[in-house]
C-alpha cells in the first residue's frame, strides 16, 4: 500500500501510520480484510462490542460449547 490509501468504509485517505486492518479468518483461511481509518475502526469496535453483549449464552461442558440464543 502507498503512504495514503483510502479507508475501506468511508473512503477517506488514511496514512499507513493511522490505519488499522481488521481481518476475518476461519480455520486459518482469510475470508475478509478491511483497512479502516481511526474513526471507522472505533465504530467497528463499538459495533463488535454491542453485538457480543447480546442475550446469547455460551455453556461449556467437557470442552464443548453450546450456544443458546
Amino acid at each position: 500500500m502507498s503512504d495514503s490509501e483510502p479507508c475501506d468504509d468511508c473512503g477517506e485517505p488514511t496514512t499507513d501510520a493511522l490505519s488499522r486492518t481488521v481481518r476475518l479468518t476461519v480455520d486459518r483461511s482469510q475470508i475478509d480484510a478491511q483497512r479502516l481509518c481511526p474513526e471507522c475502526f472505533a465504530e467497528w469496535i463499538d459495533r463488535y462490542e454491542r453485538e457480543m453483549q447480546s442475550e446469547t449464552q455460551v455453556i461449556s461442558d467437557d470442552g464443548t460449547d453450546i450456544i443458546v440464543d
